[in-house]
């Protein structure tokens, strides 16, 4: 679940406040007036709040108020799902307000079955629909999520199919393989998938035209000021960029020789890390080095093991070391 390690934070800090308090006065939490959070900025912080209040919503009903427009709703969508799998049952009024009932208590749903992270999964896409065998011929399939997981990313496949992917799934998996190419150029308002935007800004280096990530305003308040970096590391390689506020255009090297070998500094950021590893397929065939990898173990340790296992070096581009 996203966000573990300040819902933790704030579970740790809602049943132990009396315990801390002891040797002066309990600690008194009010709750009679609507907790006010900022709902534009990133819905991580709203996420913690769900799973952490539930806790001492013994005999008052709390309430949440969003402030602002509420971006990444697909995230909250899992997050109320999961939290009735647990038997905690979140009403909402259109976003803006989260009413937990008195009495809420978790229970163990008994089995649980953890999907593959869809978000995760945008990498292998990304790599099936620039690499990947023509359509009729040998792609990538991916076991553990399907076309109808309850995860917001999963709405990466339709990006994806729009830059010309040809994507199949079923309901726990997913099979790509290269349509058109070269890819195409999309115009897309990237709310519902903030984070997955990122590997579309790759894939816009393989399209025939501008890309434009709109929306995406929650990029400058992760790991890194992601727009910027993305800005910086895509020039590296030869693109045009233009990033402002919430929005990021990228126009992709002209022609394979104008590509360039680039060094990528990954800022600590694991989804900068894997979706520059797309920019070793480029058509100039340029080396291309990703600067700390091991920063991926954040989210997918095995990233690289896992891209190994699925593409291949022609045996004359192999260095011979002696």
């Amino acid at each position: 679940m996203r966000c573990a390690n300040l819902a933790a934070r704030l579970i740790i800090w809602a049943t132990t406040a009396t315990h801390r308090c002891a040797s002066t006065k309990p600690a008194v939490l009010s709750l009679d007036a609507p907790i006010r959070i900022r709902g534009d900025v990133s819905s991580q912080f709203l996420t913690a709040l769900l799973m952490a209040l539930p806790l001492v919503a013994t005999q008052q009903d709390v309430h949440i108020e969003v402030v602002g427009e509420l971006i990444s709703k697909p995230y909250i969508h899992i997050t109320l799902q999961l939290l009735e799998r647990f038997g905690i049952v979140v009403q909402h009024d259109n976003w803006q307000r989260f009413t937990i009932a008195a009495g809420s208590q978790y229970q163990s749903p008994g089995y649980l079955y953890v999907v593959l992270d869809s978000l995760s999964v945008s990498f292998v896409v990304a790599a099936g629909a620039i690499a990947g065998g023509a359509t009729g011929q040998n792609g990538i399939k991916i076991r553990g999520v399907g076309i109808d997981s309850i995860q917001g990313d999963i709405r990466f496949v339709e990006a994806a199919r729009a830059m010309g992917a040809h994507i199949t799934g079923g309901s726990n998996w997913l099979e790509i393989q290269r349509g058109s190419w070269p890819l195409q150029a999309v115009d897309m308002d990237c709310n519902h998938i903030p984070d997955a935007a990122m590997t579309l800004a790759v894939m816009a280096l393989y399209a025939n035209g501008t890309t434009t990530l709109r929306n995406i305003a929650s990029w400058r308040v992760k790991e890194k000021d992601r727009i910027a970096a993305m800005t910086t590391e895509l020039r590296k390689l030869g693109a045009s960029v233009e990033e402002g506020a919430d929005f990021f255009l990228v126009m992709p090297p002209a022609t394979p020789a104008d590509w360039r070998a680039a060094s990528i500094h990954t800022y600590d950021d694991h989804r900068v890390a894997m979706c520059f590893s797309l920019a070793a397929f480029n058509p100039a065939g340029l080396p291309v080095r990703i600067e700390d990898p091991k920063c991926v173990a954040k989210t997918f340790p095995d990233y690289f093991e896992a891209l190994f296992s699925v593409v291949q070096t022609a045996p004359a581009h192999i260095p011979v070391i002696c």
